[in-house]
């Protein structure tokens, strides 16, 4: 079934094991999405939201960055996990079973919104857009990253990385949730957001590890500011 997100809870009792192979992809995008993140905002003092946390890869990188993070996933066995693992390593990280349409949060509560690997799911995009802007304070960023929409990125996404290559299990995405950067823009500025920059992920599955390049063919990786 495509756009099967109840793989997150069946692992989320190994998530920080690193034996799981798709669980580690996700791992290892955190130090690329950073590279570039890093370079838009000082998260020192920052209060961030990570929609879409899962287990919690990226809520303990910002929280080592001194921000002051929530998670929040719809998958609750991996927020177990992520609260679970967030304790044990002595990081003050506050996680919420929730979806991104309905936010438990109040307007303007968070300096920064990061999305990473989320949109490209959500049940409604244009409510999830819509909250990520009222929860943002004026001249807050919202941090995201997702796939683009087109017969190459169907092809990279899905029939080599969930079919041949394994990277991540199949029934992961569904192609016709992908969304074109353009789509993405039009949307955010109809919420008051605007985007100010616009870069690709690329994989080696040799080293498996990403980085930040100029091909937004596939995966491609924004900001906007409120």
């Amino acid at each position: 079934m495509p756009n099967d997100l109840t793989i997150y809870d069946q692992v989320a009792d190994r998530w920080w094991s690193d034996d799981i192979r798709w669980v580690r992809t996700l791992k290892n995008l955190v130090p690329g999405r950073l590279a570039w993140m890093d370079r838009q905002i000082d998260w020192r003092g920052k209060t961030v939201l990570d929609l879409g946390c899962a287990g919690g890869f990226m809520a303990e990188a910002l929280a080592d960055r001194g921000a002051t993070v929530i998670g929040i996933d719809p998958a609750q066995a991996a927020i177990a996990a992520a609260r679970a693992h967030a304790h044990q390593s002595g990081r003050a990280i506050s996680y919420d079973v929730g979806v991104g349409e309905e936010l438990p949060y109040p307007g303007a509560a968070f300096d920064a919104v990061v999305c990473v690997d989320v949109l490209e799911h959500v049940r409604d995009l244009p409510m999830v857009l819509a909250e990520v802007a009222r929860v943002l304070r004026p001249g807050g960023l919202f941090l995201f990253d997702t796939i683009n929409r087109n017969p190459l990125a169907r092809m990279v996404a899905i029939t080599i990385a969930e079919d041949i290559l394994r990277l991540l299990p199949r029934g992961t995405h569904d192609w016709k949730k992908f969304v074109r950067p353009s789509e993405l823009a039009r949307g955010l500025r109809r919420n008051g957001i605007d985007v100010a920059d616009i870069s690709g992920l690329s994989f080696n599955p040799l080293t498996d590890e990403w980085r930040v390049s100029g091909d937004v063919s596939v995966n491609y990786i924004l900001f906007g500011t409120k």
